[in-house]
């Protein structure tokens, strides 16, 4: 095992960054073939700077370390046992071993699943069978959870056992030159990642390395870095958003810090110390830099942030005003999903208007419809669903059923949301056909909370709702209805029960309504939802 090999430069030469460039490398097949375009364009240029409490232990990789280490964790990885085709799950921090370690299953030709690092039994369980999993990659104890022993529970408790591997600082190391060639295509399914919707149990989504290079070159393009730019990732880089963000530090060739854990203040001298000049990640992070912002009015936060871009919640209109004045950068808000990192973003030259009040445009390669409920195309300006096809979206999911409900006749992907396009081009959301709760950028499915509710004793039925919270987006409130003669339950009591139950932490209930009954229609006696986010929002 070996450590990733690090430089101590924090800066390096860069050369093309420009739009032609960018395109150029973006006729890539594959992910690994972008990597060794890049690698060889800019070989010294800083790409990955992990940013630790303590400045001496920072580390930089450059773009040609990057290809370099990456292809010696794959012969290690072969020599281990991994071959193509294998389906390898990977549950890790935001760190340089991580990305070290996908693009080596990448160069391998493995299909690989990343899981967040904060799903828990249910969630891990579900991935390693719906993939059928042949390796488990985690950090070992991270953040107070032991990864090794949750291996050992699911396999006691779901007959699940694949083959392990710890991989946190350090990785496997071998002789690239007995590795098979790289693949040569960018078509097949390489890339599961999981999302919850209206269903009770996350959906394995399918994507291909062409699906992820189109996702993060649409980002690239609408963002248009500079060659002085220094991005960061602070959110899991198991995440969609993850590759998602690597392919546009390819094809501009810029560096990223990454922060394996994101907490504010203490994140901020990361920020400061490596002149981060573009930052985000959802709405919650937004409101969390403006929070410290305004612990310190009259200095700017950051001095060198020029850029606040992000996407997977509602933006209000007033909280961009907020970031534009009290932050003094530009804030640029998207539309993505896990089917489709990428669907619209707001640009550098966008309007006032246009940046406060929609989700941006979409590049010329994704086609966004409104339509009826139906699937009948509305005329321009009408409201209705949305629904999208371009390379950037998803090849479905794991379960063909779910693919065959997701898609229309047309090929079009049915996302469940709602919105209108302005004669501009520009997305207007107003709102989502599919029952799930949006925290800090990440999807809950309400239903597989209530299912999880309803089985314990002192609860009748249940309905979990999100609530408009200014510091996550949206909190999860549970609104239940107790047997005749039951105690009052409390939220440490259903909170303690979920975790039980191997719930993930951020799905938990925040707030918890008792209620005499449920709002019920009077002619199918289903929940009406609405009622109660009037009553405790």
């Amino acid at each position: 095992m070996a450590a990733a090999p690090t430089s101590g430069t924090a800066h390096g030469a860069r050369t093309d960054h420009g739009a032609r460039t960018a395109h150029a490398l973006g006729t890539a097949r594959t992910l690994w073939e972008l990597l060794v375009r890049r690698a060889e364009l800019t070989p010294e240029a800083p790409v990955l700077i992990q940013a630790a409490d303590d400045p001496s232990e920072d580390r930089t990789v450059t773009f040609g370390m990057l290809r370099r280490h990456a292809e010696r964790t794959a012969a290690g990885l072969y020599e281990e046992g991994v071959r193509p085709g294998h389906t390898v799950a990977w549950q890790l921090p935001t760190r340089i071993e991580t990305v070290v370690l996908s693009l080596a299953l990448a160069r391998i030709g493995a299909r690989q699943t990343p899981v967040i690092p904060v799903y828990g039994e249910r969630e891990v369980a579900l991935a390693l069978r719906a993939t059928g999993a042949a390796w488990y990659v985690h950090p070992g104890t991270w953040r107070g959870t032991d990864y090794a022993a949750l291996a050992d529970r699911i396999g006691a408790r779901h007959d699940l056992r694949p083959r392990t591997l710890t991989a946190y600082d350090t990785l496997p190391d071998g002789d690239q030159d007995r590795l098979p060639e790289p693949p040569d295509e960018g078509t097949g399914v390489r890339w599961i990642y999981w999302t919850s919707g209206t269903t009770s149990q996350p959906r394995g989504v399918r994507h291909t390395d062409r699906s992820l290079i189109a996702g993060g070159s649409c980002l690239a393009h609408a963002l248009r870095p500079r060659p002085d730019d220094v991005g960061s990732i602070a959110f899991p880089y198991a995440h969609i958003g993850g590759p998602d963000y690597l392919v546009m530090l390819l094809l501009y060739g810029f560096p990223a810090v990454l922060f394996e854990r994101f907490a504010l203040p203490d994140a901020l001298a990361g920020y400061r110390r490596h002149g981060v000049t573009t930052a985000g990640g959802s709405t919650a992070f937004y409101t969390m830099f403006l929070a410290e912002q305004r612990k310190q009015p009259g200095e700017k936060l950051i001095p060198s942030l020029r850029l606040l871009a992000g996407g997977g919640a509602a933006k209000p209109a007033e909280l961009y005003h907020e970031v534009v004045t009290e932050l003094e950068c530009l804030l640029t808000h998207g539309y993505g999903m896990t089917e489709a990192p990428m669907i619209t973003m707001g640009t550098p030259d966008d309007t006032p208007t246009h940046l406060a009040t929609t989700e941006g445009r979409p590049p010329a390669a994704m086609d966004i419809r409104i339509t009826t409920p139906d699937g009948t195309p509305l005329p321009p300006g009408s409201e209705g669903e949305v629904r999208l096809r371009g390379e950037a979206v998803c090849q479905g999911y794991l379960d063909a059923a779910q693919t065959a409900e997701a898609f229309d006749a047309d090929g079009y992907l049915i996302t469940g949301d709602l919105g209108r396009v302005l004669e501009s081009g520009h997305l207007v959301l107003t709102g989502r056909t599919k029952d799930i709760i949006i925290r800090k950028g990440e999807n809950i499915s309400a239903k597989e909370v209530e299912q999880l509710l309803y089985e314990h004793p002192a609860v009748a039925d249940a309905a979990v709702i999100g609530l408009p919270d200014a510091e996550r987006g949206e909190r999860v409130c549970a609104v239940v209805e107790q047997p005749p003669g039951a105690p009052p339950v409390a939220l440490t009591e259903l909170t303690a029960y979920l975790r039980e139950r191997g719930l993930a932490t951020y799905k938990l209930p925040e707030q918890v309504e008792v209620v005499d009954a449920l709002p019920r229609n009077e002619a199918l006696r289903k929940v009406l939802k609405y009622r109660l986010r009037e009553r405790f929002g």
